[in-house]
């Protein structure tokens, strides 16, 4: 059983003493029930775990059953403290309320039982986490699989990694793609969209947000404007609708659209937007073009090869609060600028007969970063640079 790194970091931290409800957040179908209960079997405090799936969503009192059973048996078992587990606490109304309740009763009878939560929309429980425990928690980011780590755990290539991204459930199908591409549609961007996002958020155009998801993800690595995209779909919108939407997928780590960088945040904001995923399993599965067919035509897999080093960018950019954005002017462009505490890295990528244009130059010349760099061909080989911890980029 492969561990993830933050698998580690849940078990040190329920080492340490009752201070803050521990939450795993992430998108769908990245492992963060299998972390939970790697960990609980690992460590050395009882414990048990739950799951609200389920259980009826207006049965809130659930989750104070559960709280006071486990309260039961840390006192009839002497123990000095005790680990509760919540998975899918997110179905349940107003949950966040009753956790409050819950931790904060602890807190005040000095019972030391220890809380972790998890759920497999990130979009319902951060809104659960804004509203009512501010203060109480600390994250855990588990971001999509990263090339090494589906290197190490599954022997995936960086050519079948970048086009299969790194979704783990999808790995055993790999072989079989008609195969493989309906478990990506059917079990991870139908319920991300259709469960996460709509019964989240206030979408008055449901048929608008999946067209757009699924157009955008077709232009992954491609400029397109919000006007052109809304000419392009079927049901009506405007164009202030469509941002807000890709700003709901982008806070689900599914698609976003990256502005151009700039001195000022009215020209960043004000840009034609450049689509990108945040895992490139996403891309393929829609593109419905064949692995084959993509790997050995250069022009397409450029695009991949693009989209990977920006889904590995974007999916540190989450945990290390990074900025993420691409600079174009006239006929010069640079793929990717990082941008931390003031100050920024370029990154262009180049793979097969795409050429490297003046771009890196000219922003070196105007924007003095601390780092610029060719990934890909005639620069550092992509497989090195999906292996680094880009949290090193401003060190």
């Amino acid at each position: 059983m492969y561990n993830r790194q933050q698998y580690n970091e849940l078990l040190s931290r329920l080492s340490e003493s009752r201070n803050k409800i521990q939450v795993i957040s992430g998108p769908r179908q990245v492992g963060k029930s299998t972390l939970v209960r790697q960990v609980l079997q690992e460590t050395t405090i009882s414990n048990m775990l739950v799951s609200a799936d389920g259980v009826d969503k207006e049965n809130t009192g659930w989750i104070g059953e559960m709280w006071e059973t486990a309260r039961a048996r840390m006192r009839f078992g002497n123990h000095d403290e005790y680990l509760l587990a919540i998975d899918e606490v997110h179905k349940l109304n107003n949950w966040s309320e009753e956790v409050k309740k819950q931790w904060d009763a602890d807190t005040f009878n000095g019972i030391n039982l220890k809380i972790v939560i998890l759920g497999s929309s990130r979009l319902l429980l951060k809104d659960g986490l804004t509203e009512s425990l501010a203060g109480r928690y600390e994250l855990i980011r588990m971001p999509h699989w990263s090339y090494r780590e589906m290197y190490d755990a599954f022997g995936l290539n960086v050519d079948q990694y970048i086009f299969f991204g790194g979704y783990p459930g999808g790995v055993s199908f790999i072989n079989n793609e008609p195969r493989w591409r309906r478990y990506v549609k059917d079990s991870i961007i139908a319920p991300a969209i259709e469960r996460d996002i709509l019964m989240t958020k206030t979408i008055y155009k449901p048929v608008l947000m999946k067209q757009l998801f699924e157009l955008g993800c077709t232009y992954s690595g491609e400029e397109i404007s919000l006007t052109k995209i809304l000419g392009q779909l079927q049901d009506a919108g405007n164009v202030t609708t469509l941002a807000n939407y890709l700003t709901t997928l982008a806070e689900s780590q599914l698609l976003c659209g990256l502005q151009k960088y700039a001195n000022d945040n009215a020209r960043k904001y004000n840009s034609i937007p450049k689509m990108m995923v945040f895992n490139t399993s996403l891309f393929s599965a829609l593109s419905g073009i064949a692995f084959s067919k993509a790997f050995t035509t250069p022009q397409l897999w450029g695009r991949w090869v693009e989209s990977s080093v920006g889904s590995h960018i974007l999916n540190s950019a989450d945990e290390l609060d990074y900025k993420v954005y691409y600079w174009r002017e006239r006929d010069d462009e640079v793929d990717f600028i990082v941008e931390y505490n003031r100050q920024c890295v370029a990154i262009e990528v180049k793979s097969g007969l795409r050429t490297t244009n003046e771009g890196l130059s000219v922003f070196n010349q105007k924007y003095h970063p601390i780092h610029s760099f060719v990934v890909g061909s005639g620069g550092i080989p992509v497989d090195e640079f999906l292996s680094w911890n880009l949290g090193e980029l401003f060190e």
